[in-house]
């Protein structure tokens, strides 16, 4: 069944119930305060922007979007595309577009003028629905950019060049259109990071979303009485797939926009969350502020919270140990994906094997893997080899790319280009990303081996490790370190520390500057390669 079906059983089900909640703490709501809230307000305590939606008001929209784009021609396998940040609307507008049988196609909201110009072309997009931060980079592309595509404005002061989304839809039937959706229809592109050049368009059927859908709910085990918190992007498979987990069960969540450790824990506390998916970075920061003395654990409502996970990059063993001395009761577990499997869960931990923390875990739910060679062959448990995926989750291919589908995509398997091994219990364990290996005077250096043995000094609070340009090594390694606020650290400090590791594993080059991640928390090594790569290479040559 197509995930569309889940949110029409909610409608007649759970109708009057909450489905979504948009929570931004930074900003003021002044509907929600009468004449009489205001004279009793202290300048100090302003009331956050918060929306929500019940049920059936979100199936609603969403038949309201479709029945906009089938009136606008839009037939099946046209290409939607959302350029929002998080809100209220997103989720209606991706399922209103699944319902009419087009395509959505999610752009990154970080992307330049450029950047969104080149994606509209690649997947071939008819529509693009943007919201007001990115008025300024559609109209700077707006001539070419509109030719033969409607634009659809969400918000306040609709642009000269687009039409308003309100308008639109408010004279469109809230019924559901008598579109038939097949599992193997396709329905969204997703877009690689990116982080090697422009991305790739990757193509989804609505099988992938209905079984990223399904395992979500099965490996956190959601229940109607949760309510999980969204923090990261919805344009990402991350987000939005493990949110799916909810849409399944048919309980709430709640939108939050802000990642400083008070707003997260004022979220889970004043919405009574269960389940909350973080990426490394934010967990870090509640994690520093806490040993700080900056936040009180007392201070919240937090009982309730079951469930902390995190996903995106590999998950330092050291964060989870610093974690459960606070959350003790916290279940815990990390998931291993990418677009090209329709994002997390592909593996996953798993909350019953915590023991196991530092492995990205074992087959998730109709999952298979496998670790082979250079030549495609499986290699012995133990050694490290390139993880390979399949399942119902498995993307059909690059759109327009067959070369570049061909080279991940073979006999059903996608290579991820993530190098792993796997222990004797069956567990698995992520090495590094392919690229990203460092070959030293000929041995090979996983830089997330040093990452993690370097984020367990007390003074580090990021750290990415790259390999540099070397005449005589061909490489060396790395290590640009971020250390905490108010903390001074020097290079011999980690050098010293250092000797703990084997002596080829150890940096030969420290740089203390800020760890730059991309809006899904993973580190941008191509961008730390360009910085410093060039850079290394100056000081050889003037070193003769």
């Amino acid at each position: 069944m197509p995930v569309t079906d889940f949110l029409e059983r909610n409608s007649k089900l759970y109708g009057n119930e909450i489905a979504l909640v948009e929570l931004n703490p930074e900003m003021t709501d002044n509907r929600r305060i009468t004449w009489k809230d205001y004279a009793l307000m202290q300048p100090t305590s302003p009331v956050a922007y918060r929306r929500e939606i019940t049920w059936k008001v979100f199936d609603e929209k969403a038949n309201r979007f479709a029945n906009l784009l089938l009136s606008r021609g839009v037939n099946r396998g046209d290409k939607v595309a959302i350029l929002m940040f998080n809100c209220l609307e997103w989720l209606p507008i991706y399922f209103g577009i699944l319902k009419a049988g087009a395509i959505a196609v999610p752009f990154n909201f970080r992307y330049s003028s450029e950047e969104i110009q080149y994606c509209a072309d690649l997947a071939e997009i008819d529509i693009l629905v943007f919201g007001p931060e990115f008025i300024g980079r559609i109209e700077a592309i707006e001539e070419k950019l509109s030719r033969g595509r409607l634009l659809i404005y969400v918000g306040d002061n609709c642009p000269t060049f687009a039409e308003s989304y309100r308008e639109l839809v408010a004279d469109c039937p809230s019924s559901a259109p008598l579109v038939r959706i097949e599992e193997e229809d396709d329905a969204a592109i997703y877009f690689s990071s990116g982080t090697t050049g422009f991305p790739k368009a990757i193509l989804h059927r609505h099988q992938s979303l209905t079984q990223a859908a399904q395992m979500e709910q099965k490996h956190h085990r959601t229940g109607r009485e949760d309510t999980f918190l969204c923090i990261p992007p919805l344009y990402h498979t991350g987000a939005k797939f493990h949110w799916m987990g909810s849409l399944v069960a048919g309980s709430r969540a709640v939108l939050l926009k802000g990642t400083h450790p008070d707003t997260i824990l004022k979220a889970v506390s004043d919405e009574h969350c269960t389940i909350v998916w973080l990426l490394v970075p934010w967990a870090q920061d509640i994690l520093d502020a806490l040993d700080r003395g900056d936040l009180h654990l007392e201070d919240y409502h937090l009982s309730q919270w079951r469930l902390m996970h995190i996903g995106a990059q590999p998950v330092p063993p050291s964060l989870i140990r610093r974690w459960k001395k606070y959350f003790p009761h916290h279940q815990y577990d990390t998931n291993y994906g990418l677009s090209e499997s329709t994002g997390p869960g592909c593996v996953h931990l798993g909350i019953e094997n915590i023991q196991k923390v530092g492995s990205i875990g074992v087959p998730g739910y109709r999952w298979e893997c496998r670790i082979v060679d250079e030549n495609g062959h499986d290699v012995p448990r133990g050694t490290v080899g390139e993880l390979c995926v399949k399942g119902p989750g498995v993307m059909s291919c690059y759109y327009r790319d067959p070369k570049a589908t061909a080279e991940v995509l073979r006999d059903g398997w996608l290579y991820t280009g993530d190098m792993a091994r796997q222990d004797e219990d069956g567990f698995y364990f992520l090495v590094d990303r392919k690229k990203d290996v460092i070959v030293s005077g000929g041995e090979n250096i996983y830089p997330v081996q040093v990452e993690d043995f370097l984020r367990a000094y007390d003074k580090i609070k990021d750290v990415a490790v790259i390999g540099l340009p070397d005449k005589r090594l061909g490489e060396i390694t790395g290590a640009i370190i971020e250390v905490k606020d108010g903390v001074s650290c020097t290079e011999q400090e980690i050098n010293d520390y250092c000797q703990g590791l084997p002596r080829y594993k150890r940096p030969r080059k420290i740089i203390f500057a800020p760890i730059p991640r991309n809006a899904t928390g993973k580190i941008e090594k191509p961008k730390l390669r360009r910085m410093y790569g060039a850079e290394h290479l100056v000081e050889q040559q003037n070193m003769g």
